[in-house]
């Protein structure tokens, strides 16, 4: 049995807190096959159209945990939820900024797996109700025989509605990827393609200069920034190579660049 047959496929969909105007310039310099369309208010959705997590064995969280944090820390400003599942868990996972990952996982059966914590911290750091929202939240962690990881997943979801979210329809967690990408490219998708450092650069370059991060291209705090993207990227770079994980070298490899772009391109406006 393959990745996308079966009871229980294996896929994910990565929810970013941007406009997929925002979101491109990232998302492109991952240089993953990837669609990208918009998903409610301030939202976008990305859908694999690759499945890297079949190539060496890495699991499909660590794929998406890769991708999830490198757009997050490239963008600074919005977070990522990366949602995932296989054929014997399913689960989440949020990067905002520098900030460690938040994730939480349950067993196919839906058996919550993680700890109340990780949500509380997930719904605190989405800036979620804290009251409504959470209470939302807390039935997806404490036994359900009801509720299988793929319900799990669909409850986040609606709890996330309540901040704008509003998937495409039928771009539901927990599909078959294959169908996935129909239903995204059926809707008008966006397809995203490598199209070169340089025209990926300055696609970069018109986003963050349109963004609130535009004070960061120059002067201290652009330094500072880009500075600390390279400490960050070029260890997990070679941790990733090392380890052969596609998804954390991609994400070593979008930081380095992100830093050294940012340390460049500040020099140059002050040359």
């Amino acid at each position: 049995m393959n990745a996308t047959s079966g009871p229980r496929p294996v896929g994910a969909l990565l929810l970013c807190r941007a406009d997929p105007s925002a979101v491109r310039p990232p998302a492109q310099l991952l240089r993953e096959q990837l669609l990208l369309a918009p998903a409610g208010d301030d939202w976008s959705v990305l859908v694999p159209e690759g499945k890297p997590w079949l190539h060496g064995g890495e699991p499909v969280e660590q794929v998406v945990t890769g991708w999830a944090t490198a757009l997050a820390v490239s963008a600074a400003t919005w977070p990522v939820v990366a949602l995932w599942w296989d054929r014997d868990r399913a689960g989440l996972t949020l990067a905002a900024g520098f900030r460690r990952t938040v994730g939480y996982t349950w067993l196919a059966d839906g058996t919550p797996v993680g700890e109340d914590e990780a949500m509380r911290t997930f719904a605190a750091r989405l800036a979620l109700d804290p009251v409504l929202d959470v209470q939302a939240l807390e039935p997806l962690t404490v036994p359900d025989p009801e509720a299988d990881a793929h319900s799990r997943l669909v409850g986040v979801v609606a709890v996330l509605t309540r901040t704008g979210l509003a998937l495409p329809t039928g771009l539901l967690p927990g599909e078959n990827p294959d169908r996935l990408r129909s239903v995204a490219l059926a809707q008008g998708a966006e397809q995203l393609e490598w199209s070169g450092w340089r025209d990926a650069v300055r696609a970069e370059l018109d986003a963050v200069e349109g963004s609130p991060l535009g004070p960061y291209l120059r002067g201290p705090r652009a330094r500072v920034l880009g500075a600390a993207q390279l400490a960050t990227g070029v260890p997990l770079l070679l941790w990733g190579v090392g380890r052969r994980s596609g998804g954390w070298a991609a994400a070593g490899a979008l930081l380095v660049a992100h830093g050294a772009l940012g340390l460049a391109y500040d020099r140059l406006r002050e040359g």
